[in-house]
């Protein structure tokens, strides 16, 4: 036997369809995915499982082979040793297995049904103002038709068969050690526990359906790159009358092609003429919330950043908003009509080329002047 029962943990009969592999293996990656389960140690071993039995279930010869051997490596299976196949190996595996599944109770109450994750994209812009988008997705809900029973109508759900309602079965085997018992899931009800004399016509007793769902999600002004929203009963419809999961929607805000966004605050760079820099000005300057007027004062140096308060993202809370930093880089003509140049030359004149800071040289020479 081997240590990882392939068919137990996708929860399907040792003589399941591809298509029931496929459908347990897709419910299960779903609701055991390490970025929706809240427990990330346990999921990732969890998910590891399952996509390990279904790499052997969904292929037909290494189906074939673990169905004779127990295993998929070649090298494996009937060793001839007296033992039953495994050596003390599966000795001590049946022992221990027996030790974890003796007091395994069988799945007969009513399960709650797997959260499902929705990626979205939206713009900066629609981060800043809010925005509602209507989702398109599938998932497993309810079926109507047995409103999730899985019996057709005026059918009866009874005890299974070969389990008697335990959702388990026991096998015993005699060893040069004695007797062991090895409990697994009951293949013939999947561990439920009770058979539908008449599956639903629908949902072939599953008490679930594949469906196509639309909703609109309301997405909060603010909202910041990587924000869930949660959509409490919208995930996949619960087992046995068991409550409907969640829909969790991640946001994605998309690079802007201007804007930068920095937290709760937005930047922006933006040109302005060296006239307006060397004699200041009121300009419009551009803003998620449309354009603003900013004053530009005097003598303004290229790379400037000026601060427009409370213009920036919202809070998702409400209440507070972050400020709007606008870089301004002055732009240097060139070209000149000859009055231009003509004033230029005048500006020069008077002084206007000369730069206030002192050069480098004199810099330097009075850090190594004397005390």
């Amino acid at each position: 036997m081997p240590s990882v029962d392939y068919y137990e943990v996708l929860g399907v009969a040792r003589d399941a369809a591809p298509e029931a592999i496929k459908r347990a293996y897709r419910q299960l990656a779903r609701q055991h995915h390490p970025d929706v389960s809240s427990d990330k140690a346990n999921a990732e071993t969890r998910f590891k499982e399952i996509n390990e039995a279904y790499e052997v279930l969904s292929n037909p010869e290494k189906r074939a082979r673990y169905d004779r051997f127990g295993t998929v490596d070649p090298n494996e299976g009937f060793t001839g040793s007296p033992f039953g196949g495994g050596g003390f190996g599966d000795i001590f595996d049946m022992f221990f297995s027996e030790m974890r599944n003796g007091g395994q109770q069988r799945r007969s109450g009513p399960q709650r049904g797997s959260d499902l994750r929705y990626d979205l994209d939206i713009s900066l812009e629609e981060a800043f103002a809010g925005t509602t988008r209507e989702l398109t997705f599938t998932h497993l809900g309810q079926c109507e038709t047995c409103a999730g029973s899985g019996a057709a109508e005026g059918s009866t759900v009874a005890p299974c068969v070969q389990c008697a309602g335990t959702g388990v079965v026991r096998v015993a085997r005699q060893t040069p050690l004695g007797q062991f018992v090895t409990q697994s899931t009951c293949p013939r009800c999947g561990g439920e526990g009770q058979m539908v004399a008449r599956p639903c016509e629908s949902c072939g007793g599953r008490g679930r359906r594949e469906s196509e769902r639309k909703l609109t999600v309301k997405i909060p002004a603010g909202v910041d790159d990587g924000a869930r929203i949660r959509i409490a009963g919208s995930g996949e419809g619960g087992i046995r009358g068991g409550a409907p999961g969640d829909l969790f929607v991640y946001l994605s805000v998309r690079r802007h092609e201007r804007f930068r966004r920095e937290g709760m605050d937005t930047a922006v760079d933006i040109p302005i003429a060296f006239t307006h820099a060397a004699l200041g000005a009121t300009l419009r300057v551009p803003s998620l919330e449309g354009e603003l007027d900013l004053t530009i004062p005097p003598g303004t140096q290229t790379g400037t950043t000026l601060r427009m308060r409370g213009h920036g993202m919202p809070s998702v809370r409400g209440g507070q908003r972050g400020d709007h930093h606008v870089t301004v880089h002055v732009v240097t003509p060139t070209r000149v009509t000859k009055k231009q140049r003509e004033l230029l030359e005048e500006f020069a004149r008077l002084g206007g080329d000369e730069i206030e800071e002192r050069s480098f040289f004199e810099r330097l020479k009075e850090a190594f002047r004397p005390e």
